[in-house]
């Protein structure tokens, strides 16, 4: 007996009857999906996975972390984790240097599955590449430098300055998806979480706000009786050790980072991965932009507040500054930050006030 999946004239008339009606019942098309960079990008991305799991089997290709957040955001979705070399972010095509074995693997493995549908949000010539060596029947992307050659279904780019979560607006509705506005997002309901959590780190060190200042705002918040965890990259402990932080938090997995922020009623920290999981997790962030733009990266949740870094003839420059230090991010001064945590904290849920003789410092 054959059973049709009830579904979008859109993603019919991308499908085809022949792949949405299978002789065995509710048979969902399969769906590669393609997000090959950093934690906040798989973050952003999350909307159009969860939608898409209603009506496809999704696999997802992306760094290991993303099995880490598989239960969280996406369980009904298969992760099978690769590292490109070409997202490292120095030395990527020292092709001698490529685990080109685990490719070919990766290859076979992935052309075995002859998947319905794939896609990738990044006008990315490789990406495009990959879906079309994967054997993946229709394919969607943003072509660039003539990558529609392995596409498809060549999709229409959003406007230079929309966030990136546009991009993936665009495939879902391409697919026939019923896609949120970026304003519309429903967020999960945090954890019952208090305290201010201060995340230091980032991924590339041009990124982070000078920790001395962040030290003198934590003391600020705690000085006011809040109660504070700082968390930072493996890195910095040192520093925050010796500046008398001995309890600072050091996750080293995305499950660390997780059940740090379930203890949070809200997030202060650069722009990096932490910010973007403490929003889709439910919990406000306060984000300190330097070489990224606010309208690009800005965390989803509908109370997330980004205080953008200073201008710059080369912004956005891709994490490659030009100077020194970061100008950008460096210049923005501790009374811009104090002035906006203030007013961050009042518009939120307010964090727990804890009573002066009982004041810990983690």
């Amino acid at each position: 007996m054959i059973s049709c999946l009830p579904t979008s004239l859109a993603l019919y008339s991308l499908l085809g009857r022949d792949t949405l009606c299978r002789p065995a019942a509710n048979v969902k098309p399969s769906l590669l999906i393609i997000e090959l960079w950093g934690l906040g990008d798989l973050v952003i991305a999350t909307p159009l996975i969860q939608a898409a799991s209603q009506h496809f089997a999704v696999t997802l290709l992306a760094k290991p972390y993303a099995q880490d957040l598989q239960s969280r955001l996406w369980p009904e979705v298969e992760v099978v984790p690769f590292v490109a070399p070409w997202t490292a972010f120095q030395g990527k095509y020292r092709l001698w240097k490529w685990p080109l074995r685990d490719m070919f693997r990766l290859r076979k493995q992935l052309i075995a599955r002859r998947f319905d549908v794939g896609l990738s949000a990044r006008w990315d010539p490789r990406d495009h590449f990959l879906l079309r060596a994967f054997g993946v029947q229709k394919r969607l992307g943003f072509p660039r430098l003539r990558s529609q050659m392995f596409l498809t279904h060549p999709q229409t780019m959003p406007a230079p300055r929309e966030h990136r979560y546009e991009y993936w607006h665009v495939l879902g509705e391409a697919l026939g998806l019923e896609m949120p506005d970026r304003q519309s997002i429903v967020m999960p309901r945090p954890k019952k979480g208090d305290a201010i959590f201060v995340h230091t780190g980032a991924g590339q060190a041009i990124r982070v706000w000078p920790l001395e200042r962040y030290q003198r705002l934590i003391q600020r918040l705690r000085e006011q009786n809040y109660r504070v965890i700082v968390a930072c990259d493996v890195e910095q402990r040192d520093w925050w050790v010796k500046a008398g932080e001995t309890q600072v938090a050091t996750p080293r997995s995305v499950h660390d980072v997780l059940s740090l922020i379930d203890d949070a009623g809200v997030f202060i920290g650069n722009d990096s991965g932490p910010g973007h999981i403490a929003a889709f997790c439910g919990v406000p962030t306060f984000t300190i932009f330097g070489p990224q733009l606010p309208e690009w990266f800005a965390p989803l949740h509908p109370e997330a507040f980004a205080l953008e870094g200073k201008a710059c003839p080369y912004k956005p420059c891709s994490d490659y500054c030009r100077f020194p230090t970061p100008r950008c991010l460096w210049n923005i001064t501790e009374e811009e930050v104090w002035a906006g945590v203030q007013n961050f904290i009042a518009l939120n849920s307010k964090p727990r006030i804890i009573a002066p003789e009982t004041h810990i410092s983690l």
